[in-house]
């Protein structure tokens, strides 16, 4: 079995592990989807693929919070540390303003 890109910790927190491949964040239907790269989140604006294959040939993994292996409900605010130790707070409750993705801590390595 493949090591999967991410972790998830406590309740609300992903935590990206693998450099080579960005997460593609979904959290339901009406919610706007995030990238996480090794160095910075931002809201996703291009069509997100129709399933994991299609994907991981675009270097992405998709990752739905709302399935029962990650939280198994959508979230209103969402943790995601990169690779690169910042710790980004996304409040989905903010979406369309500059709170929407915020660092929440910087960790130095």
């Amino acid at each position: 079995m493949n090591e999967k890109p991410f972790l998830v910790s406590g309740r609300n927190t992903l935590i990206h592990k693998i450099r080579k491949l960005d997460l593609l964040v979904t959290n339901g239907e009406d919610q706007p989807a995030v990238i996480v790269t090794h160095k910075a989140i931002k809201e996703f604006t291009g069509e997100i693929p129709d399933n994991k294959r299609d994907a991981k040939m675009r270097d992405m993994e998709l990752v739905d919070v709302t399935t029962l292996e990650i939280f198994g409900e959508e979230k209103t605010l969402l943790f995601i540390q990169t690779i690169n130790g910042k710790e980004y707070k996304v409040d989905y409750s903010k979406h369309g303003t500059p709170l929407f993705i915020k660092i929440h801590q910087e960790n130095a390595f």
